[in-house]
């Protein structure tokens, strides 16, 4: 019974993930091809996309855990089979996204100059401010993209999102070709780094226009039309959204500006070890993005069940997620591992800067296993609307301790960049074990709440 139970929920889980790994993989290969293809123009336009990207990936990472909030709730009402309460977070959680997107291309373009007085080099500032207008102007179409997006989530509906992604992307990479490079007979000049920003912006209105037009016009979701009324809103469910989607904004910020400050240390070491930096980072922002979509799946699995009232069936869904993670981090690590000289070369030609990310690959290997269980540990706590506490304790993690020794390994002991990294890797291992740990002491307090029987006898609660 056990054994039918664990295969049920993990083709379950399956069907939900893969989509969503997929869509974020896409999300994630927007820089990866600026990234590749910008390469090819040197070290220093390289190093201006990694400082672009420290700033735009830190409030994208806001703008996602902001708008990650209608997910758990839909999944709980869906459970509940409640469509009009579905209906009503549709329309709410799309004001706060909006004005979410609008606020943070504004806090970049007030504050973008603040990059001058982080000691980083002139010439990488200089380049890498215009393409960062530019990027972050994509918040906007993003921030909508992404109200629909978890919205779909909710209900279980992970397949659209991701074909939608894998176009966009399709066209961004056609766009960098035609703007980075410049292409004679079209009239279009060679914008280097300026045109990986532009076909990102044009790529993701596109994403908005698509994901939008689909929820409005497809048949499973006819019955949710009273979601765009834009109208009658109400101020207790813009509090439960921001409750939710505020901290878990916060948690990513705390964790992915950890990875930016991680940065302008590097940056302090040089250009050439920026460049590495942004090629390693790129490549375990992959893994990361990709195994995030199994934190996606835990967090509607949790919230579902959640809202069904069943804790084994709960637990079995996380369980089976957390064994998922484990696998698939193990896979990437050995790719990391095994392809550390080949994978550098993939991004640039300069042998000091391939060596240099080799190493650092190495690392990234190891944290691995860390990275995939504190990005399911949150997704499933997320499920059970629990954010604050996991958020102050990712601050803690991340700020009091991954950080102060990243610093000190690297600049007191002299590590250099593999310093910072090391740092990085305590944060990451202490994070996953306190998830984890957390999730199934909330679960067990749940448990005793909740009375079910040892193996639930419907599998159509799976």
């Amino acid at each position: 019974m056990k054994k039918k139970l664990f295969i049920g929920h993990l083709k379950k889980n399956l069907v939900l993930a893969l989509p969503v790994m997929i869509s974020q993989l896409g999300h994630m290969m927007v820089n990866v091809a600026d990234s590749m293809m910008v390469g090819q123009l040197g070290a220093l336009p390289l190093a201006g996309a990694s400082l672009a990207n420290v700033i735009f990936n830190l409030i994208l990472m806001f703008g996602i855990g902001v708008s990650y909030a209608i997910t758990p709730l839909v999944a709980a009402a869906d459970g509940e089979k409640n469509t009009s309460k579905s209906s009503e977070y549709l329309k709410h959680a799309f004001l706060i996204n909006l004005i979410t997107g609008f606020l943070l291309f504004s806090l970049v373009k007030v504050g973008g100059n603040a990059l001058y007085h982080f000691n980083q080099p002139e010439d990488v500032v200089n380049i890498s401010l215009p393409y960062l207008n530019i990027i972050t102007l994509s918040m906007v179409p993003l921030m909508i993209f992404q109200t629909f997006r978890q919205f779909a989530e909710g209900l279980s509906h992970t397949t659209q999102a991701m074909v939608i992604v894998i176009g966009s992307n399709l066209i961004n990479v056609g766009l960098n070709y035609l703007f980075i490079y410049g292409y004679e007979p079209l009239n279009i000049p060679m914008m280097g780094l300026n045109g990986a920003g532009w076909s990102s912006l044009i790529s993701r209105i596109i994403l908005a226009l698509w994901m939008a037009y689909y929820i409005y016009k497809g048949k499973p979701f006819q019955e949710f039309r009273a979601g765009f009324s834009f109208k009658n809103y109400k101020a207790k469910i813009i509090r439960r959204l921001l409750s939710l989607g505020l901290p878990a904004g916060f948690q990513f910020v705390f964790e992915v500006g950890a990875f930016g400050f991680a940065v302008i240390m590097i940056g302090w070491l040089g250009t050439k070890p920026l460049a590495a930096h942004q090629i390693a980072i790129n490549l375990a922002a992959i893994s990361y993005m990709m195994v995030s979509g199994l934190s996606a799946a835990a967090t509607i699995r949790v919230g579902n069940q959640l809202g069904k009232k069943n804790i084994h069936s709960l637990k079995m869904a996380a369980s089976t997620l957390f064994i998922m993670s484990l696998i698939f981090m193990s896979f990437t690590a050995i790719v990391f591992i095994v392809g550390r000289h080949w994978l550098p070369s993939l991004y640039i030609n300069d042998p000091e800067v391939i060596e240099m990310a080799s190493t650092l690959l190495i690392i990234a290997g190891f944290f691995q296993l860390s990275d995939g269980i504190q990005v399911v540990s949150l997704g499933a706590l997320r499920g059970l609307a629990d954010v604050k506490v996991p958020t102050a304790l990712t601050f803690i993690a991340y700020w009091a301790l991954a950080l102060p020794s990243g610093y000190y390994l690297a600049f007191e002991l002299n590590m250099g960049p593999r310093g910072v990294w090391y740092g990085l890797l305590i944060g990451l291992s202490l994070v996953a074990i306190i998830m984890i740990t957390r999730f199934y002491f909330l679960v067990g307090k749940l448990g005793i709440k909740w009375s079910t029987p040892k193996y639930p006898t419907a599998n159509r609660n799976l």
